[in-house]
């Protein structure tokens, strides 16, 4: 964001607190890449494949289809089933969690010193 105006980093500034007011939190991002990896997923499955109590998962899918980052299906099956998914929405965020995992992949290589690049 270099040699950007005043209004302009203002804006920059906004659009990320944006960002981060959809996917903060402890778990967020723990759903949608278990989605990227797995694909649909039932409830207990995303209970059993994050390790997270279902009160706080419950909370987190509301977030989350609320920001039109998943769509959830009632199953006519019997016990009734819910079935949660990425929509075509959320696929817009695949660049940023690549970007994430990537810088993510370097700063663990920074701290454990298998990286000696140096930076300017």
């Amino acid at each position: 964001m270099e040699n950007l105006n005043e209004k302009e980093c203002r804006s920059a500034g906004m659009a990320v607190k944006d960002t981060l007011e959809v996917i903060n939190g402890k778990w967020k991002l723990l759903i949608l890449l278990t989605f990227y990896k797995n694909g649909k997923r039932r409830f207990r499955e995303l209970v059993r494949d994050i390790s997270i109590s279902p009160r706080v998962l419950s909370k987190e899918l509301q977030e989350l289809e609320m920001n039109m980052l998943i769509s959830r299906r009632v199953c006519d099956t019997r016990p009734v089933t819910v079935e949660y998914d990425l929509t075509p929405y959320c696929k817009t965020l695949t660049p940023v969690l690549n970007a994430m995992r990537e810088w993510g992949e370097l700063h663990r290589s920074m701290v454990l010193g298998k990286n000696n690049q140096v930076f300017e």
